[in-house]
């Protein structure tokens, strides 16, 4: 048996194409308690989300939380399941049809959009499989985390690797690592919150940005994740002409006992809401598509927290998710990692006389084969 994957069907003369892989974290197959489980048991094995030693680790994983918590995470994926399913699925997937189309308006020269998943369906895997399949000799990972962290853009490359390590013939590979301090991210990011204030009564007493929080060991051992975060925050900031005391930036989703990067998002909604403040907004903007933590930690919870201490108007400004402007940056930023590979003067009819000859020289060189002195250079022609 073959260490190596099978390759897809190739013929000389297929026109060779470019590959943008949009790589997220992934999501459960349904909002039941066995879905949960498959799910939880890949996220939750990764070395880079989890650096507890396996030894401890598998027995906690296997023997606690995989018994208690995929019932209980059921629960809250069942408070914001749509009805095309996953909310974080039904925007990706979204966001993938609209890129092609943007992407098909500037350039010419062939190129497809995958969806891969670094845990759950579609896995990277078989994104990868489907570009290759489609004759794609170099592919673009475009992780959809703007501030890079190790848990999850690293964890999305090490998801691509893993393929390519079974693969005979890899493709060219570019990845983009970061972009959280792209003009184009951050103009999305203040027109998602002017839209918002416009609907809603303009400006809140305060702006809270809150991005996924990490162990803080992480920062101390070298991940830049709560550095990018900030400078994100900043320059959002910046762009809607906020003053410090307008915005601040916290942390949610914290895990175990450890301490993790703070302010912590619940202590300081609860704090904010002991102070009597009028109204806040929340914005995520480290979630290029709304998923469980947006829509239920977020926007359930939080306001809960909020309100419940005391505070006024609670608003949860949604991800980017389809937004013209985003999807506008996601293009801009594509672009700019795609040069010398792509062109918008791409010439169809010239590329077909360039694949014919092709495939032309190849059924020459395989007739050749049974007859080496006739392999000349009339007969290929010049290189």
């Amino acid at each position: 048996m073959s260490y190596y994957n099978p390759e897809p069907d190739y013929t000389h003369g297929d026109q060779l194409k470019v590959g943008i892989l949009l790589a997220n974290l992934g999501t459960p197959d349904a909002a039941n308690s066995s879905a949960l489980r498959r799910y939880l048991g890949q996220f939750l094995m990764d070395r880079r989300v989890v650096e507890i030693p396996r030894f401890i680790w598998c027995w906690i994983l296997h023997c606690i939380i995989l018994v208690i918590r995929p019932k209980k995470s059921a629960a809250k994926y069942a408070q914001v399941w749509l009805p095309e399913g996953s909310p974080l699925m039904v925007h990706a997937k979204k966001q993938t049809t609209l890129l092609r189309g943007y992407l098909g308006e500037k350039i010419k020269s062939p190129h497809v959009v995958e969806l891969g998943m670094s845990y759950g369906n579609p896995s990277m895997k078989s994104a990868i499989e489907s570009l290759k399949a489609q004759h794609c000799d170099r592919i673009l990972v475009f992780p959809l985390f703007p501030q890079y962290a190790a848990s999850s853009t690293a964890s999305a490359m090490d998801a691509v690797w893993r393929v390519l390590l079974k693969m005979r013939n890899m493709p060219g590979i570019r990845t983009i690592r970061s972009y959280h301090d792209h003009p184009a991210y951050i103009s999305a990011l203040a027109k998602s919150v002017q839209e918002h204030w416009r609907i809603n009564g303009g400006k809140p007493t305060k702006l809270v940005m809150s991005f996924h929080g990490v162990p803080k060991v992480h920062l101390t051992k070298g991940d830049p994740y709560h550095c990018t975060c900030h400078k994100t925050g900043r320059l959002l900031a910046e762009a809607l002409g906020l003053s410090k005391d307008e915005y601040l930036i916290a942390f949610q989703s914290r895990f175990g006992k450890q301490e993790w990067l703070k302010p912590y998002l619940a202590s300081t909604l609860e704090e904010l809401g002991k102070a009597k403040t009028a109204r806040i907004d929340v914005i995520s903007p480290g979630f290029s598509a709304d998923c469980l933590e947006t829509l239920e930690e977020i926007a359930i919870e939080g306001k809960e927290i909020f309100t419940h201490a005391g505070g006024g108007e609670y608003h949860y400004i949604p991800a980017l998710n389809e937004n013209e402007a985003w999807i506008h940056a996601m293009t801009e930023i594509a672009l700019e990692n795609l040069q010398g590979w792509v062109t918008p003067t791409w010439d169809n009819a010239q590329a077909a006389k360039d694949n014919e000859l092709t495939k032309t020289r190849a059924k020459n060189l395989s007739e050749s084969q049974t007859n080496p002195n006739w392999i000349n250079e009339e007969t290929f022609g010049p290189r």
